[in-house]
């Protein structure tokens, strides 16, 4: 079976501005203030937890990994409680998966969040059925750009890697398509917008609508 697997933040959701509270909770906890912004940090967010907190403290004039270690489980808990505040589903990509579903693919989730708040995520948004399986970073001992949650999230979903893709929006997805020797399509649409086109994906992604005929070219018939 043809299979399309779908990176998260970034690519099916714009998750940047409940990533950037969650990490302003820990520097208001601390007594800084807000010291990320959501539009101007969105970038940031996309790289993790540990990626924004290193940024507000780099702000401080000072980064202290171990202060880093000790607030990310704090971070991780506001994250939980405000997951779907106001992260949105990018538009068209509910009927793109719906259409690439209705033509006979499998449809996964490869992410870097955590399996269970990418879980929870998705059921909130209510779209967790239309995807056959959801691997996150805790799901193995690796995470992405290793090949092996890849190649998992395909099989679980009931595919065949031969005949797989990675849609994403980051180096990390683009490196992950490569080591599993599969076509790669970017979106101009995430955190870098166009500029990602510099990674030299298989395809560019510019609307949701455009993505079942990209699969077609890019897996065949």
């Amino acid at each position: 079976m043809r299979t399309v697997v779908f990176d998260l933040d970034g690519t099916l959701a714009d998750t940047s501005a409940d990533l950037v509270a969650a990490a302003n909770t820990c520097f208001r906890g601390l007594g800084h203030g807000d010291l990320l912004d959501p539009v101007a940090d969105a970038l940031t967010a996309f790289h993790g937890g540990r990626a924004m907190l290193r940024l507000g403290f780099s702000r401080l004039g000072r980064v202290d990994e171990a202060l880093v270690d000790a607030q990310y489980p704090v971070l991780l808990a506001a994250y939980a409680d405000g997951i779907d505040t106001h992260t949105r589903l990018y538009p068209g990509a509910v009927d793109a998966v719906e259409a690439l579903r209705s033509a006979g693919y499998a449809t996964a989730i490869c992410t870097n969040k955590p399996e269970g708040l990418a879980e929870t995520l998705m059921q909130r948004l209510g779209v967790r059925g239309l995807f056959g399986s959801l691997i996150g970073a805790d799901t193995l001992p690796t995470r992405k750009p290793d090949v092996a949650p890849y190649l998992a999230a395909v099989r679980q979903a009931g595919g065949n890697p031969a005949r797989s893709l990675l849609v994403g929006d980051t180096e990390t997805d683009r490196k992950t398509a490569a080591a599993a020797g599969v076509p790669c399509i970017l979106v101009s649409f995430g955190p870098e917008g166009a500029g990602i086109a510099r990674l030299s994906p298989e395809a560019m992604l510019h609307s949701y609508a455009d993505l079942p005929a990209l699969a077609d070219r890019l897996l065949g018939a």
